[in-house]
Formats: C-alpha cells, structure tokens, sequence
C-alpha cells in the first residue's frame, strides 16, 4: 500500500469547506489545528463541543432550542441534542445557495425521458405530495412505504412524509415479494406508494403482479398509490389512486412538523444471519448532522456541485444521495442498468450532466477496469472533481486505474461505513493525499478503532473494527423492540459499551484504513449486504430441499466473487440441472438476481452447532484453505463429520 495517487493542492484551505470550517472553529472558537489528525482526535475526544459546532455551523433550524448536545454518552443510549425540535425536510428544502431556478434535482432513467427539477419546483412538489399525504390521513409516527426506483417521485414522497413527521421506507422495484414482506409487514405503513413497473436496459419488467400480493400481505394499508411509471397512460389498478392525484393542487402551504432530535425520519434493513431484516430506525437529527458533515467536510460538496451516486432505493447511499441539497448540492439520480448500452453509460451520464462528484461502487469500477474501459477517451469529465467507491474494499489496482483512465485531477474517496449509521465512518477528506488500496481517514467525529482478539485497540494489525464513542446517527433503535434487546445483541454483545461493527479493519499509524471484508457470515454482493436468512427461508421453502448452507467466497480483486450454495435433498432426491434451475428462479422472484448462486452442490448435511445453528463462518474457512480441526471446534458440533465434504470439495477446487 501506500503509492501517493493525488495530494491536496497548496490552496486546499481556500477552496475547500473544510477549510472554511477550520476557519471558522479559529474564529468562533479560538481553536487551532495544524492538520486533519489533531481535528479528529479533538472531534472524537470533546464530542460536545465537535457536533454543537457542525449544529452551529451549518447553522440548524431549531423550533425549539437543545437544552443540552449529549446528555448521555454510554452506548447504547447515547441522548443527543435533548429538548430540541427540527425538520429533516426543512433542511433539505433549504437549499443553501441554490437560487429558485436553480435546477436541484436532474434525473435519467431507461423507462422515460429525463426529468429536471428546479429549487423552487422541488418545493413545490413536495407541498402538493405533503397536502395529499395529509388528505389520506397520514400523520406523525405513521408509516408510509415506496415500492419505487431512484426517481424524482421517490425522493419528493420521503421529503413529504418526513415534513409530516411521518416515517419512510422503501424497497426497490427489483425486490421479490418475499424481500418486500418481511420488511414492511414488521413496521405496518399505512399507505403504500408503488410503481407498476420499469425498464432495466431494453427489457420492461411489469411488477403489477408483486404490487398486488405486497398490498394483500400488508393489512395495515388504507390506501395504495399507483404510479404510472412503466405505462403512464395506464389507470390505476383496482382500489388504488394514482400519483396525480396524491400531487394534486391545494392551497395548503408547505409546512414542517417540529419532532424532537432522535424522532423517526425512515426504516432501513440490514440484513443479518438469523431471521428477519433487521428494521433499523433513524432519526431526523442525526441524520442531518452526520449527512451535513460528509457531504460537505468531507465530500467537499455545495452549491454548483452535482452530486451522483449509483444506487438504488434499497441501498442506504440512496438515502445518502438524497441529503445532498441540505449543503446546496443539485443531484443527479438515475434509474436504470449501468452496463446498458455499455459500461461507459453512467460515465457519459456523468458528462451530459456536468457531474462533479461520481459515487458509485468498487465492483462497478474493477468491472470498467476489467473491460479496459477509459472513461475520460469517451466522455468530457473535465467537471469531475471527486469520485466515490463504497459497497467492497476498493484494491490497489481499482485506485491506479481510476487515475490512469478516469482523470488524475480528481480526487478518489474510497468509504466504508453502513445501514447501521447511515454513512461513512472511514473515507476521504480534502486535505489528506489517496494512497492505493488505502481508505483516507476515521470520519471527524467517528471513533473508530481496531481492536485485537482480547480487545486492545491495534495500530497496523487487523482486528474487529469498534466504534468506542457514540454518533448521533447510530440508530434510534430497532423497530419493535421496546427494550433495547435485539439492538443491544446486534452491536454491543462482544464488547458491551462499544459498537463492534463486523468487518476486519487495519488502521495505520498515519491514520489510513484497509477493510477485508466481513468478520461475520453475512454476504457481500455487489455492494449489497445479504442476510443468510433470506436466502434460506426460499430455498428451504422448497419441498425438495431439507437443509442447506450458503457462502460468499470473495474476490481478491475485489470483483463479485463467488456465492455457494451447498442443500441438502429430500430423501433419493439427486441435484440436476432441473432442480438448479428451480432453486435460481425461486431466488431470483422472491429476493432479487444478486441472490442468484454462481454454483449449487448436494451435500448430504449441513454442519451445525450442538444449539442448531448453521456454521457459515467454519464452512467459508473450509472452502478458501482453512485445515477442518482449525475452522470450527469439532465437540461444539452436532455432526462434525458433516465439514469433510467441504473439505473434499475445497481439496477438488485446488486442484483446479
């Protein structure tokens, strides 16, 4: 690691807002940092005095004061900015810098044209959504759930339902019904918000069918809105309205409801080994905090920029995207497939809207690099000023190719972060250089550490990557789950009082990062956490299949790497091309392609704990060389002899 691919110019103070911001601390506060590592060390020691001077920098809009900025520092429990009322929305809708016919919100997609929104049309959209929402009744605290891609409609309805002070969530179209249910039957919205399908490249994908089982699995809805996405000149389907008619004019004006500090903004899911998605709620404020502070301290971003990031409405970079106009960034969505016509499509988009921060994922940039693309020989990126990898551990050879064949002008920002927080809290800022293969820095304000197994923080050693001081944007909590318990389980078991976050981390003694990847089971694709769970309840719906296991075997340059799937068959059943088939489509329609496995092998049982619980973890280590007697302690297990067959099968891929 560690070959210097861009250094801050000399000027990086003046041009940049961090810059502006330490200029600021120097002025407001009489503090005084001669480099990023004295600021964070302050940011993660006096927390205090750190997120009250983001609150008053960015200058928050209070309805009513805090009374405090961390009244509680233990975790879980952390009590931000108590006594305080704001608006998500209000901030967004802010705009800082952005004049009325300034566009804010430019969109492309392969199922319309492209779609322009100006300061003051974004205002006004969300003032008739807001108005209609309010006409179906909808409410503080009550739920409203998008079934809708990464379009303008999308991001109007979260902002709608949050001035309410109503609570968001949204899966993306391409989820099955099965990945949709288990999400939104555990928080019961109210009104349903659904596209009746889309286009990804040239093939149309009708999703009336799943709308209509989504809407017969949710009892809790009164109301259902169509919206004529595919076919535009389509009515509603039976008992639904359409989106016109939510959006249609009132004189109602645009209003925000003051809600306490940590009151719920929207639903995230992460998806975790053993049972449902996990329902994580995050809160008005610390979503507004952590979001001003990444978007503009560290991303560099304001008014004049525009901010892409390649996502989709079931990824949490989507509900990091939309935060952008909150520090006077117009961003640019997009809805579609990113290979279509070519890999080079999202660049070109990049060029035809004058985009100056280009998000997206690492396997979306080995693959350009694997295609020997040269995105700056096909598309003017002479407006490009910074881009973005998050999703996987971006390697060496990802960063050196983005320099050589994107533009070595810019600066590349690799991040890791997650649902959990709803950001990044390792990834770049303005004033460090890019080593290859190296995240930047710790997040201002995110205590991360490294920490051996006994649980001592390491410096240039890989251990369990903590977080050891409480952020306001950790999750409000779970949702239903009234004591904290499932909360408490999910981060705070190993190391109580700590966030352990579940990746192996190594941070150098500059302060850089380098992720390995998951120090768990769940799976990696794409980008995109996959909880085993969902893969099994599918699979082992099926009557041929009695038991099974799955495994994510990364790829070490960083591409997708390879999902195993190992069952288990109904008694003189054998595997055939027939029954692979079946299981694929079953994984395709109920949860979505990236569950689709490279590979499916019969095995005759799946190894498990004396408790009955699957043993991934052993099995993974099994599969990339790990001798059995050192994966997993044998006397633990229920059927040790059940790993020789991983054994077997890892000593046959060997050979190969």
């Amino acid at each position: 690691m560690g070959d210097v691919l861009w250094a801050p110019p000399a000027d990086v103070c003046e041009m940049s807002r961090i810059g502006d911001y330490l200029r600021w601390l120097r002025a407001e506060r009489g503090l005084d940092f001669a480099d990023y590592d004295s600021l964070w060390q302050w940011s993660v020691t006096d927390l205090d005095a750190f997120w009250r001077s983001v609150w008053d920098y960015f200058a928050v809009i209070a309805h009513t004061p805090p009374t405090a900025t961390l009244a509680d520092r233990a975790m879980p429990g952390a009590r931000w900015f108590p006594g305080a009322t704001l608006n998500y929305a209000e901030h967004v809708l802010r705009m800082p810098g952005l004049a009325d016919d300034d566009p804010v919100v430019i969109a492309h997609s392969q199922t319309r044209g492209p779609v322009t929104l100006t300061a003051a049309e974004l205002r006004e959209q969300v003032r008739r959504v807001a108005a209609g929402l309010r006409r179906l009744g909808v409410g503080p605290g009550d739920r409203v759930a998008a079934y809708a891609p990464n379009i303008p409609e999308t991001f109007v309805l979260l902002l709608a339902t949050a001035s309410l002070g109503a609570i968001f969530s949204s899966c993306a179209p391409e989820f099955g019904t099965r990945s949709v249910t288990d999400r939104w039957q555990q928080i019961e919205p109210t009104v349903l918000v659904a596209v009746d399908g889309y286009r990804y490249g040239e093939k149309a994908v009708d999703r009336r069918s799943e709308v209509a089982a989504i809407r017969a699995a949710l009892p809790s809805l009164t109301h259902t809105v169509q919206l004529g996405y595919l076919n535009p000149a389509a009515p509603p389907a039976d008992g639904a309205l359409g989106w016109a008619e939510l959006a249609a004019d009132t004189d109602e004006p645009l209003t925000f409801n003051p809600v306490p500090f940590d009151h719920p903004l929207y639903v995230l899911y992460s998806s975790g080994t053993t049972g449902l998605p996990k329902p994580i709620v995050h809160g008005h404020g610390g979503i507004l905090l952590e979001h001003l502070k990444m978007l503009a301290l560290h991303h560099d971003l304001g008014p004049g920029d525009r901010f892409f990031w390649f996502t989709t409405t079931g990824w949490m970079m989507w509900n990091f995207l939309v935060s952008g106009p909150a520090v006077g960034a117009a961003i640019v969505l997009f809805d579609g497939n990113p290979g279509h016509p070519d890999l080079g499509a999202l660049w070109r988009l990049a060029a035809e809207t004058g985009t100056t921060y280009f998000g997206t994922s690492a396997p979306f940039l080995l693959a350009c690099r694997k295609a020997e693309l040269r995105p700056r020989e096909i598309a003017d990126l002479s407006a490009l000023r910074g881009v973005g990898s998050t999703g996987a551990p971006l390697p060496a050879e990802g960063f050196t190719w983005v320099y050589e064949a994107v533009g070595d002008h810019l600066q590349l920002q690799s991040l890791s972060g997650g649902t959990d927080v709803c950001t990044g809290f390792v990834g770049g800022v303005p004033l460090l250089p890019v080593h290859a293969g190296e995240i930047a820095c710790r997040a201002l304000g995110a205590k991360v550490e490294a920490r051996s197994a006994d649980g001592t923080p390491v410096i240039d050693q890989l251990g369990e990557l903590v977080i050891t001081e409480p952020m306001p944007s950790m999750p409000v909590g779970f949702w239903n789950d009234p004591d904290g318990r499932r909360y408490r389980e999910a981060y705070f078991d190993v190391y109580p009082g700590v966030w352990r976050h579940g990746d192996w981390i190594t941070v150098n003694s500059r302060g850089g990062c380098v992720i390995t990847g998951r120090s768990d089971a769940t799976l990696n694709r794409g980008g995109v956490r996959l909880g085993t769970a969902e893969f099994y309840s599918v699979v082992e719906g099926l009557d041929e299949v009695v038991d099974s296991v799955v495994v994510h075997l990364e790829d070490n340059e960083g591409g997708a790497g390879e999902l195993l799937l190992f069952v288990v068959l109904a008694e003189g059943l054998e595997l055939d091309d027939a029954l692979r088939k079946k299981i694929c489509r079953e994984l395709r329609t109920a949860l979505s392609p990236r569950h689709v496995p490279d590979d499916i092998h019969q095995v005759r049982a799946v190894p498990r704990t004396l408790s009955a619980k699957k043993l991934e973890v052993p099995v993974k280590k099994i599969l990339t060389g790990t001798p059995v007697e050192s994966a997993a302690a044998t006397g633990a297990l229920a059927n040790p002899e059940s790993l020789a067959a991983f054994a077997r099968f890892a000593d046959g891929r060997a050979v190969h």
